[in-house]
C-alpha cells in the first residue's frame, strides 16, 4: 500500500564544492537525502559526477544556473551575480537563457548521468522567461519533474524571520501562471514544497516536526548539507557552517524516527516517475 504522505528530500548544490559533494553523499549514504542536483557549472562538477557514478542509489537532477559562476557558453564569460543582475540582463537581452540552460542540461547527459529532475539556483525559474526555458528543456529532454518552489505554511517553517516569510508568501502570487507552462509542456510537480523558510538555519528538532506536520501527497523538502572545509570557506555563498549543521539533522536518529512516526513514505523522483 502507497503511503499517503512521501517525502523526496533534495539537495542542492551537487558540484560546487568537494566537501559540498561529500555532505550530500553522507546525508544520503547515512540519513533520509534521497535526491540531489547536480550544478554543470560548479567548480566540483567532475568530482560529483564520480561520486554519483559511485551512489547510484542517489537520485541526480539538474540545479540549473544563471547567477553566480562562469557560463558555459563562448565567451565562457561570469554569468550575473545576484538577482537583481539577472533580471536586469533578462529585461536587456544580454543572456541567452535558454542556450545557457540547454548547454548544462547537455553536459550532464554528456557526463554519462540521466537527470530525473530539474530546478534552479536562487529559484530563479520563478522569472517568466526563465519558467518558460526550464519547461522548454523539460520537454525536449523529457525530465518531467520541475520544482514548484512555493512553501507550505508548515509550524516548523514559520519562524524565518519577517522577510522570508513575506517573500514565501509573495511567490504565491506567481502560481497560477507557473503551473500553467508547466502543464502546457507535460511537466510534473510535487504535490508541496517546503524548505526555503528553513535554509540555513534548521536543525534535527525543526526537522522532525517538519515531517510530523507533512500533508498528504509528495513533498519535496530542499536542502543544503555539507562539511565546512577549506574549499567551502574560501567560496562565495551565505551557507557554510549551517551546512554542517543541516547535514546532522539530516543522519539524526530523531528524525529518521520521525518519518516512521508520521507514517512518511521516504522516495526520489526515479521512484515517482516509476508510479510508486
Amino acid at each position: 500500500m502507497i503511503s499517503r504522505k512521501r517525502l523526496v528530500v533534495n539537495a542542492d548544490d551537487f558540484g560546487f564544492t568537494p566537501d559540498v559533494n561529500r555532505g550530500i553523499v553522507a546525508a544520503h549514504r547515512e540519513g533520509i537525502l534521497t535526491a540531489s542536483t547536480l550544478m554543470a557549472n560548479g567548480d566540483a562538477f567532475d568530482d560529483a559526477v564520480r561520486l554519483a557514478r559511485d551512489t547510484p542509489t542517489l537520485d541526480v537532477g539538474c540545479h540549473l544556473v544563471l547567477i553566480s559562476g562562469r557560463s558555459l557558453l563562448p565567451p565562457f564569460a561570469r554569468l550575473p551575480a545576484s538577482v537583481p543582475a539577472l533580471l536586469g540582463a533578462l529585461v536587456t537581452g544580454r543572456i541567452r537563457v535558454y542556450d545557457e540552460l540547454a548547454a548544462q542540461v547537455r553536459k550532464i547527459l554528456a557526463a554519462g548521468l540521466r537527470p530525473t529532475h530539474l530546478d534552479t539556483h536562487k529559484h530563479t525559474h520563478l522569472a517568466p522567461p526563465v519558467l518558460d526555458a526550464v519547461a522548454r528543456l523539460a520537454e525536449e529532454f523529457e525530465i518531467r519533474w520541475v520544482r514548484r518552489p512555493f512553501d507550505i505554511p508548515l509550524t516548523a517553517a514559520r519562524g524565518g524571520g519577517v522577510w522570508k516569510r513575506a517573500t514565501s508568501g509573495s511567490l504565491q502570487a506567481l502560481r497560477g501562471r507557473f503551473h500553467r507552462v508547466l502543464a502546457r509542456h507535460g511537466c510534473r510537480t510535487t504535490d508541496h514544497f517546503a524548505g526555503f523558510q528553513l535554509t540555513g538555519r534548521f536543525r534535527a528538532p525543526e526537522l522532525a516536526q517538519l515531517i510530523r506536520d507533512l500533508p498528504e501527497g509528495v513533498t519535496e523538502f530542499m536542502c543544503h548539507p555539507g562539511y565546512c572545509g577549506d574549499e567551502l570557506r574560501g567560496a562565495r555563498t551565505r551557507l557554510k557552517e549551517s551546512r554542517e549543521r543541516e547535514l546532522e539533522a539530516l543522519v539524526a536518529p530523531e528524525v529518521r524516527a520521525a518519518l516512521t512516526e508520521a507514517g512518511v513514505e521516504s522516495v526520489n523522483y526515479r521512484a515517482l516517475e516509476g508510479g510508486l
